[in-house]
């Protein structure tokens, strides 16, 4: 059989073409899932994932803006704004009777997380919430090696006040981290590392 342009019909080739298209869309579907999102939509996603199963309730929190004008027609448009305070830490909430406080970082550097992104009111946060016995702790994706380690402020924390060092080694990272392992759902297993690091599970 013929088809109007000449060529002939084969069912094996049809088949075959077809395959190779499915197998092409499938390895397209895997890579994108393999790059992962940002980080913080990880989270967030892994954080309602957790929120819906009643194990704990945390949640991104809002950046604090003072708004100044609103669109005339869309009244739920804003059209100025500006920050009204400094902001904190990204998350916060409660798992297993205990506050939790943590900020999530990412670094394209393949040797150190450099300290340049932590802010003072963030180390000042975390030292309170750590001195008044809650959990504190930063979320560090080391993107070069798709890697992702939470790791305690107070691990942290003598560096920073130190002010010794401006990064973190990747080494010191893997040695005193606990590696988030990564999932469908959720993305990221954070509270299997939170058990580890503070409730010693």
């Amino acid at each position: 059989m013929r088809y109007p342009n000449g060529k002939i019909y084969s069912k094996d080739k049809l088949n075959l073409d077809t395959s190779i298209k499915e197998k092409k869309h499938y390895n397209l579907k895997d890579n994108a899932s393999n790059r992962g999102m940002g980080l913080e939509e990880d989270i967030s996603n892994s954080c309602e994932y957790y929120n819906n199963l009643n194990v704990c309730l945390i949640y991104k929190r809002p950046t604090p803006i003072k708004v100044v004008k609103m669109d005339k027609i869309n009244k739920s448009k804003i059209t100025e704004a500006y920050f009204s305070s400094k902001s904190t830490t990204d998350y916060n909430g409660v798992y297993k009777g205990k506050y939790m406080d943590f900020e999530a970082k990412e670094t394209i550097n393949k040797t150190s997380f450099s300290f340049h992104n932590i802010r003072s009111q963030q180390i000042e946060h975390l030292s309170k919430v750590t001195k008044l016995g809650g959990l504190a702790f930063f979320i560090i994706r080391m993107k070069a090696y798709n890697e992702t380690y939470l790791l305690k402020y107070s691990d942290i924390e003598p560096f920073l006040v130190s002010k010794l060092r401006a990064s973190l080694p990747y080494s010191y990272i893997k040695e005193n981290g606990f590696l988030i392992e990564e999932s469908y759902l959720p993305r990221l297993k954070f509270l299997q590392a939170v058990d580890k690091a503070f409730f010693g599970m």
